[in-house]
């Protein structure tokens, strides 16, 4: 299909650009959330201060803040006597009354000496090894690791997912990988669900939300609707919605309904420009699109469980709005967070006339069925190049997980091209670093506040460390 950017972008709202800056806005939270609406002032939170390198070379934090190791891979152990699995990714953190449960994925494609060991009743695939899968991790409320086990294995590039309303966490595969009778007995590219409390375990794919390379995913309010994102290239990924059957509520034994590939429907988003056509690509939208609220349709994918044919690839392009590595995922009480990375013009899949950009977030409101541009990380070539650590802490690109804190803000996880960041990022205001990896140039993963605030615990991908940070959280962002 050809574009006529001018046709689509006609009457778009102008918006204020910058570096990891958002136009004005209101900020939906997870108690009382709204859409984001234009011309209406939020506050900005108070600045977070530069960071301070860490005598020990780890982890840069602002003054008055600090992080304890809860695991690493390789040297922590397992309750079972296993060392703790590598490649830590998408995180949940729970509560059962008296320490925090963390409920970690460990993107891991095959089998592998820091795999998460295949312990019986919790093996989807046992012709993967150690591989994929999850571990829960207790942690008291000083950060301090009270014991570590597995949760489900025998799954595979275990990237982020997205919690329950009833306490579980909801694991996706990052793979299309169909069985091949060796290393694989299961076709892969699943959602599965993963309790906390290790003794429960159900290590069934949920075939009705789709086999394809799962990123994250949200519940809506009313249990009804599942959001997923998936990163794919050739042709770009695309931005999922599963709806439940009429009468129907998603709850605590909904998986032995969502293991039947054809329970309730599964489509993909078409963002609607104002000639009514899909726009192909969200790299067609730039910051002059901030806040802009644009009508959304949802197209159904005709085999979910891709027989012969990926998700994404059934649907033609100019019916779908394709992104450059879809990502984060997370829900409010009146919509859904979604992250696209990067979307720079020239690379694979987006057309030669796209719009250069390292990332944006998206919310998209279940009332108003429409989605609003709400951050914006143009192409930051300054974050390729520089040195020094004060430089890097004001460059930042590349988002990718996503997390609303207790009081409404965003912490975003940055993989991008320089040094890595946990930034804070408010809809309506700027964006502030709140954490530098100084050990290496690996990604931070799965950032997840604990619900009284205390504590955001975040990951190094590799060589695989969790953390625990506390300080005055409330000062900079209630």
């Amino acid at each position: 299909m050809s574009l006529d950017r001018r046709s689509v972008l006609r009457g778009a709202a102008a918006g204020a650009t910058g570096v990891g800056f958002a136009a004005v806005g209101s900020v939906p939270t997870l108690a009382e959330a709204t859409p984001a609406r234009r011309h209406t002032p939020y506050p900005v939170n108070r600045p977070f201060p530069p960071l301070v390198d860490d005598p020990k070379g780890v982890l840069a934090l602002p003054p008055g803040f600090k992080y304890t190791v809860v695991t690493k891979a390789g040297e922590t152990k397992l309750k079972t006597g296993q060392p703790t699995p590598g490649a830590h990714d998408g995180n949940a953190v729970f509560n059962d009354g008296r320490n925090y449960l963390l409920i970690q994925n460990h993107e891991i494609g095959g089998n592998t000496a820091l795999g998460v060991p295949p312990i019986e009743g919790t093996v989807y695939d046992a012709g993967v090894g150690s591989a994929g899968g999850c571990t829960v991790i207790s942690i008291d409320r000083d950060g301090r690791n009270r014991g570590e086990w597995v949760g489900i294995s025998g799954t595979l590039t275990n990237c982020a997912g997205g919690h329950t309303p009833w306490g579980t966490w909801l694991t996706c595969e990052e793979t299309e990988g169909r069985a091949n009778g060796t290393t694989r007995l299961k076709d892969h590219g699943y959602v599965f669900e993963v309790w906390a409390d290790g003794e429960t375990a159900h290590p069934v794919p949920l075939k009705a939300l789709g086999r394809y390379a799962h990123e994250a995913l949200a519940i809506d309010k009313s249990r009804t609707h599942i959001y997923l994102s998936e990163d794919a290239s050739g042709p770009n990924g695309l931005f999922y919605r599963w709806t439940a059957p009429a009468g129907y509520r998603l709850g605590p034994r909904s998986w032995k309904d969502l293991a039947k590939v054809d329970f309730g429907t599964f489509e993909a988003m078409a963002i609607l420009g104002d000639d009514g056509q899909p726009i192909p690509d969200v790299a067609y939208l730039t910051s002059a699109q901030l806040l802009r609220p644009f009508r959304v349709a949802w197209v159904p994918v005709p085999d979910r469980d891709a027989v012969s044919v990926s998700c994404r690839k059934q649907l033609a392009d100019g019916t779908v709005t394709r992104g450059k590595k879809f990502e984060g995922v997370f829900g409010t009480d009146e919509g859904v967070y979604v992250v696209n990375s990067y979307a720079k013009s020239g690379t694979t899949d987006l057309p030669a006339d796209a719009i250069p950009h390292d990332g944006m977030v998206w919310f998209y409101s279940y009332k108003a069925k429409t989605i609003q541009l709400v951050t914006y990380f143009p192409e930051n070539a300054a974050a390729d190049k520089g040195t020094g650590a004060k430089y890097f802490d004001y460059n930042f690109d590349g988002p990718d997980n996503v997390t609303v804190t207790p009081w409404g803000s965003l912490v975003l996880a940055e993989d991008g091209n320089a040094s890595s960041h946990i930034l804070s990022s408010t809809p309506g205001g700027p964006t502030y670093a709140i954490a530098r990896n100084m050990l290496n140039d690996s990604e931070f993963c799965g950032p997840a506040f604990s619900a009284d605030g205390r504590v955001l615990f975040v990951n190094i991908q590799s060589p695989g460390l969790t953390f625990a940070i506390t300080g005055p959280w409330r000062d900079y962002l209630a």
